[in-house]
This record gives structure tokens, sequence and C-alpha cells, in this order.
């Protein structure tokens, strides 16, 4: 079972007609006309959330748009997505990002942003003319540069060459970035970039700007490696150390990629999966553009040191996995999509897994960050099984989905899924081919934990994660072992199977009994949900007080908690090796401890 906290608008939208936007147009063509609506889809009093949307309304293509407005004093953007917001002063001037400056009659786009105070825009322009939604001639925006080809490459540094982009009225110069960061402006069509680090993978596009500083589209990426050895990646051992990072903990949890460096995390994973990015009508699409692309980073939060420049082509959580990479070239990262919350849309996928699998590519490759992601994960909770909701795809039909995805990504890309890990007998794991999937997967992330929890609320208190069975068990077959053994019984190797750790713990209250099996009356209080809590708490608020099946449990006044702790990892990942495993992966990493040490734990207890 997968979770995740997303807060509710709970605001009624609020339409303002500001006023029109006109649209862009080369002198080749008729001027064309849009307009542009202001709401207000969030007020939470001290602050609020606002959204335009353009449409185009013309008969012709508009190729770039920048909406200006005035706020009164005391009102002020203080973060954007999907646009480049700059001001001087009460005067707010919104550009088109790279990607979303070209709108085809009656096509449409929306960028948002937060702000303070109470004040609404007032005085909108359009590249200084009226905003009445009339025409006007404009300005095309340059096209893309070609993508760059590498030349003279040394231990420090690369020249990088690439063909002109066009531009109505003249290209001024190009901005060169590196990873995703803007590292040169020049007028030529040639750059030699020095100061790099022997050994290490570069990733390099270009990115024209015209007369009027209007940026175009960025151009195709080349992939560089500086010549010279490096420092050997720190060892990890045969085993895969994975663990997820959720897209929204960068809000309320405050926790950062670069989190993964100050706790040495870092130094003892070997794959990221990246959570979640949705399940829609049948296709792969982002979930929260903002935490993926567009967050802006201050130098001290961000794993370079470095702070993200506000008309660089991406930021957020993609752009620092791509620091991260970087400065520790061993990690892999998958992107995951589904999760508890996303998977009603698998059953829709599962109708076309081709089409499917070509719209999960196009995410996890688009030209953007297509450096950060080395694969995909695929979380159906469950397969013609019932988890939020009830799918009845068929037992193929997992199977026929996984073999759709390893048909378009190819030998050259991890395919995983992570998968129920309920062993008993007619569950969910006899409901779909697993055994028949297995072949086209990298391997299987079993989720070997929440078996039991205050869903039932009065009990019986049991361990969430048993790594066994025990005298007392509430359902056989609930516990990990069981679970490995079916998936190996259906064919599945164990090589290609993870064992599945929580870093958070389930818990009771009402509850008198020490042992486990005693009646409550309710999930005890969580920071974020009642009956869950994270281990960095819970070691503290309610050390363990026993052991029992592998995991611990707690019982502390009248609530009764279980998790792992590190001497249970410790056992669990004996037991893995034991079992020939292909290692362990864990959900997720903020409810760890600041120093990392249930990463620690899986670690040593791999190597």
């Amino acid at each position: 079972m997968r979770f995740r906290h997303k807060a509710a608008a709970g605001f009624a939208t609020l339409l303002l007609p500001v006023a029109g936007l006109v649209g862009l147009a080369s002198p080749a063509q008729a001027a064309t006309s849009a307009t542009a609506t202001y709401a207000k889809t969030q007020d939470w009093g001290s602050g609020f959330e606002g959204k335009w949307t353009v449409k185009n309304t013309g008969t012709t293509t508009i190729s770039s748009w920048t909406v200006e407005w005035d706020f009164p004093s005391g009102t002020k953007v203080t973060s954007a997505w999907d646009a480049t917001v700059t001001n001087s002063g009460d005067h707010w001037t919104a550009k088109n990002l790279g990607w979303n400056g070209t709108l085809a009659p009656g096509a449409s786009v929306s960028f948002g942003f937060n702000g303070s105070g109470s004040g609404s825009p007032a005085g909108c322009k359009l590249n200084g003319g009226s905003c009445d939604g009339g025409s006007v001639p404009g300005d095309e925006a340059p096209s893309a540069p070609g993508t760059p080809t590498a030349s003279d490459v040394t231990d420090t540094s690369v020249k990088l060459s690439w063909s002109a982009a066009t531009d109505d009225k003249g290209v001024k110069n190009y901005d060169v970035l590196r990873d995703g960061t803007k590292v040169a402006t020049v007028t030529g069509t040639s750059h030699t970039d020095t100061g790099l680090s022997k050994g290490t993978d570069y990733s390099y596009t270009v990115q024209a700007r015209d007369t009027a500083d209007q940026t175009g589209p960025v151009s195709g990426a080349v992939k560089v490696r500086t010549t010279g050895q490096t420092e050997e990646p720190p060892p990890t051992g045969d085993k895969v150390k994975l663990g997820y990072f959720t897209e929204w903990g960068v809000y309320g949890r405050n926790y950062h990629v670069k989190n993964l460096v100050t706790s040495g995390s870092a130094a003892k994973i070997t794959h990221i999966n990246y959570a979640f990015g949705n399940v829609k009508n049948g296709q792969c699409v982002l979930d929260d553009a903002y935490a993926a692309t567009d967050k802006a980073y201050t130098a001290d939060q961000s794993v370079s040191g470095t702070a993200d420049a506000w008309d660089q082509p991406l930021r957020g959580n993609f752009n620092q996995l791509r620091q991260l990479k970087a400065k520790y070239p061993h990690i892999k990262v998958l992107y995951s999509f589904g999760g508890w919350t996303y998977s009603g849309g698998f059953g829709q996928a599962a109708q076309n897994p081709a089409a499917f699998a070509k719209s999960c590519k196009a995410v996890v490759e688009d030209p953007r960050w297509a450096d950060v992601f080395d694969g995909i994960d695929i979380d159906w909770e469950y397969p013609n099984a019932c988890g939020l909701t009830c799918d009845t795809s068929g037992p193929a039909a997992f199977r026929n989905l996984s073999q759709a995805l390893r048909a378009e990504f190819g030998k050259d890309y991890l395919v995983t899924a992570a998968i129920t890990a309920d062993g008993s007998d007619g569950g969910k794991i006899d409901a779909a081919d697993y055994g028949g999937a297995a072949q086209y997967l990298d391997w299987y992330n079993v989720m070997t934990y929440d078996y039991f929890g205050a869903w039932d609320k009065a009990g019986p208190t049991n361990p969430h994660s048993p790594l066994t069975t025990y005298n007392g068990i509430p359902k056989e077959g609930f516990n990990s072992a069981a679970a490995i053994s079916k998936l190996r019984a259906k064919g599945v190797p164990a090589s290609k199977l993870l064992l599945g750790i929580g870093f958070y713990g389930r818990g009771w209250t009402g509850v008198t009994q020490s042992a486990p099996g005693g009646t409550a009356t309710g999930p005890a209080p969580g920071t974020y949900e009642a009956g869950i809590e994270d281990y960095k708490v819970l070691k503290n608020s309610c050390p363990a007080t026993g052991t029992i099946a592998g995991t611990a449990y707690a019982h502390c006044g009248t609530n009764w908690w279980s998790y792992d702790t590190p001497a249970t990892i410790g056992t669990k990942m004996a037991w893995a090796k034991n079992q020939g495993l292909g290692g362990a992966f864990f959900w997720e990493f903020s409810g760890d401890t600041a120093n990392g040490e249930l990463v620690t734990a899986i670690d040593g207890g791999l190597k």
C-alpha cells in the first residue's frame, strides 16, 4: 500500500476577464488574436493561488506570448510555474517557457503562481500594446538550434558546435546549458566549456535568443564524458539498494534531493524511484509540474551549491536529481507511475498496452530531462484485484503491459514494477500473471509491508511488516517469506525480487496489552495521518519494547506501534541474502533520521 497526502483546494474558482491577449505572428502571416482569463483558484487569507489561461482565438498559430499586469502595493507573486514571471516594482511580466509558447488556433495554455496580499491584477498589456483581444503584428520566438556535437574532449574541457537557429528578426545570441544550467552566452555557433571534472558525464543543450530577448525551444541534448579516471563510486556491493523519493515531500515534509547528500544516504544506495507520475486516460502523465520541473532552489538548498536561474529550462526535483547523478554517478533513477492514489488509470492502459508504453516513453524521455531517468517503474495497485479501486482487466493484463513497456523502452532501460506481497491462497499474487511478466522486467519491488494496520480499528494489534509467520497471525500468507516463496514458485527468479522495508510504523491507540494481539479503540495519532508515523519520530516517542517475526513493536501509554529498526533491518537483509534476492527497497527517504540510519542498515546488511 502506498500513501500520499494532497491538499484540497477547497475554494470556488472565480473567473475574472482581465483583458484580451493579442497573439504574435510573423510578418508573413496574418496577425492573430487571443484572450487571457484570470482565476483566483485558492485563497488562504494571507495569500492566494492565481492562474492565467491564454487561449488562441485567431486563425493562425501563436509562437510566443507575454502577459503584463500591475498589482496594487502589498500584493506580489512569491512563486510561479509554467511561465517565467519577473517584476519591476508592482509591474509584473510573465513570458512563456521554451515548451509552451506555441498555440494552435483554438488551443489554450495556463500558468499559475502563488501570491501574497489580496489585490487583483489590472492594466494588462501585451508587448506594450493593448490587451483588448484585437490583432497586432508580433515577433516570433527563434527556432531550436541544431543538437550540439562534441569535439576536442579533454579531462577538463569540451568544444561544442551546433547549426544556427532561425528567427524572423534575427538571432542575437545562444545560451549554452550544461546539465540544464546556463554556463555561457555566445554570439557564434560554437563554445568551448572548461573547468570540468575528469571522467565525468555531462549533458549539453543550446537555446537561441532573438533581438527582443525571446528564447526559443531548447535543442536536443548531447552527452559528453570527459577523459581521465574519476574516483571509484562508493562500494555498494552487487545488490540493489533502492529508495522511493516522493514528489510531494518538498512541501509539508520539507524533504529535498539535497537531504540524500546531507544524510549520507546517496553514497549508500544504488537506485531511486521518483514517485509518482500519474496514469490518466490510459496514459502516463506528469503530476505536479511545479515540484518536478519549476521549483527554484537557492544555492544553499541545491545539490550543486549553485542557485537556479530564473530563465533556465529545468528546475525543481528533476534538476536536483540531475545534479545528484553528477555528484554520485553510480545512482540510477527510475520514474515511477501509479501508486495507491493513481492506479485507477491502469485498467484503461491495459486495453491498449502499446499506446500506454509509448506515452510513458514520451514522458520519461522528454528532451528537457531525458538524461535524468534511467528507466521506468510501474506501481499498479492492483492488477485484476482491488486497491483504492477494483480492477477487472484479467490475469493477463499485467504481463501484456510489461511486455509492451519492454518493447517500447528496449534493453538499455530499466523496466521494473512494485507489486503486491499478498502470499495468501487465492490472494492478489494469484490474481495476475507475475510469473509470465517477470521475463520482461528487471526486478519486482515486493511491497512486504502494510499487512496489518489500524484500518482494523479494534485490532488485533499486529506488526505491519512481519518477515515470517508467527503464532496468532491474523491471516496466513500475510508475511514476507510467504510472498517471496509464492513468487518463486510461479517462476520468478530470486534475483529479480527485492524485499520491501517501510521507513514508518503503523499503530493503534486504546491498547492495554504490550504483546501483539491486543484490542484497540482506533488508530494512534500521527503527524500526517492517524495510524501512521515516521521512524525518525517513533524511535524517540515510542521506542521498541519487543520483536516478533523479525520486526519490532512498541507499547507506550495506550499506543501500540510496529516498525523496523536498524537491528530488525539487519535481520531482514541477512534473510534476503540467504534467499538469493536481488536486494531491497524502501518507502521512503523522508521517514529516516537526519543521518540516514535506516539506509545505513540496509547498505551494511546487503554487503
